[in-house]
């Protein structure tokens, strides 16, 4: 059987970025399945002759070698969620007359993706040396994740003075981000034919003490250097059930928690045990959060450069993204790209063609400026940490 034929991107040197958002777009890549786009993301930077490239799994990374001062990482995920009727995209008009893109992957994240492709393929000599990662399973388990596994893999790939995730944040700013974990809440019950019900306990039954303490549960909002983070507690699975006809023995209610990067993961389970104790509580999986670090030097002459271009503001990220990841490697880091996050693995996720547009030229503003100080060589950055 014929192997069908590579799917290739339009050459940024002839095609505006938005046209190549919408052919990102149009490459599907759930979680899983990013191989297609993978592939030609590699064909394009593989085209550049000011970039060198290096393939791990689904993940590409190219990067340049000019010996500049300071070597930045602008990454973003290949991946998105499941597909709901809204590929392939459509342009759109707004409310206010301006064109839109609308389908899956236009806000999380494949315009931010998008952004940084053109870029990697347009400034063949930017004012910082630039290693430029794109990266598969962002969306699923931690473990799965393509950048941590390039942290494994290809450390020093990933020195850096500082690094921009390409997350929607509607062209702002978002600096650090919230943790997040998943625990299983279960009850226990005996087991009974159900025309019997009285000879067991019905573990569904006490799950409702589960599901109403999470309705009274009042959420709270941190200050974090300056910034404020919404927590949130919520049920997100719920299953139980053995027979049509049987009293059942076992329930799961699984519950994500948000929380605000002050705490530890550790510190954040302790508080979900206190919210439902009495119960059997067990930690799923977890991942810390990152404080904004939006006072460091390079952090400031980022906001400085882009706010230039954009006239947005710094704020706090809700969600969990791999800024985490680079704070751990100690490199600060912030969320910035196009798409309003609210509307984040929406069904009718869309994004301003003038929004993209925007946060290249600011994207492009501070990577063409040079800096005096700094690091050129990704192994002295490296070791550095």
């Amino acid at each position: 059987m014929l192997e069908p034929a590579p799917v290739r991107l339009p050459d940024p040197a002839i095609a505006d970025v938005v046209a190549l958002t919408r052919a990102i777009c149009d490459i599907p890549s759930v979680s899983g399945d990013e191989r297609a786009l993978a592939d030609a993301v590699e064909a394009l930077l593989r085209s550049a002759p000011h970039l060198e490239v290096l393939r791990d799994g689904d993940t590409v990374l190219a990067r340049t070698r000019l010996g500049r001062a300071q070597r930045v990482v602008i990454a973003g995920h290949l991946d998105t969620v499941p597909i709901q009727g809204n590929l392939p995209t459509q342009l759109r008009t707004a409310p206010d007359g301006g064109p839109l893109l609308w389908g899956r992957g236009t806000v999380d994240m494949k315009g931010g993706v998008a952004v940084a492709l053109y870029l990697a393929m347009t400034l063949p000599e930017p004012g910082k040396d630039v290693t430029w990662v794109f990266y598969d399973h962002e969306e699923v388990e931690a473990d799965l994740n393509g950048l941590g596994r390039v942290v494994r893999t290809h450390p020093e790939w990933l020195a850096a003075d500082f690094a921009v995730l390409g997350e929607p944040t509607a062209g702002g700013i978002e600096g650090g981000c919230n943790g997040t974990l998943r625990a299983d809440i279960r009850t226990h019950g005996t087991t009974a034919h159900s025309a019997r019900a009285w000879k067991g306990h019905n573990a569904i039954h006490d799950a409702a003490e589960v599901l109403h303490r999470l309705a009274r549960y009042t959420p709270a909002e941190v200050d974090v250097d300056g910034l404020v983070y919404r927590e949130g507690l919520n049920a997100v699975a719920i299953s139980g059930g053995i027979a049509g006809n049987m009293i059942p023995d076992e329930c799961v209610v699984t519950v994500n928690y948000r929380f605000a990067p002050s705490a530890t993961p550790e510190q954040a389970f302790a508080h979900v045990q206190e919210v439902f104790d009495s119960f059997d509580v067990t930690l799923v999986d977890a991942a810390a959060g990152a404080r904004p670090g939006l006072n460091h030097p390079a952090a400031v002459d980022f906001l400085q450069a882009v706010t230039a271009v954009t006239g947005g503001v710094a704020g706090p990220k809700y969600g969990w993204t791999d800024v985490a990841r680079f704070t751990e490697l100690g490199i600060p880091a912030v969320n910035f790209g196009p798409g309003d996050p609210m509307l984040a693995h929406a069904d009718d996720e869309q994004v301003a063609v003038d929004e993209i547009s925007t946060c290249t030229r600011a994207l492009a503003a501070w990577l063409s400026t040079p800096v005096t100080s700094g690091h050129d060589d990704a192994q002295d950055g490296m070791e550095r940490r």
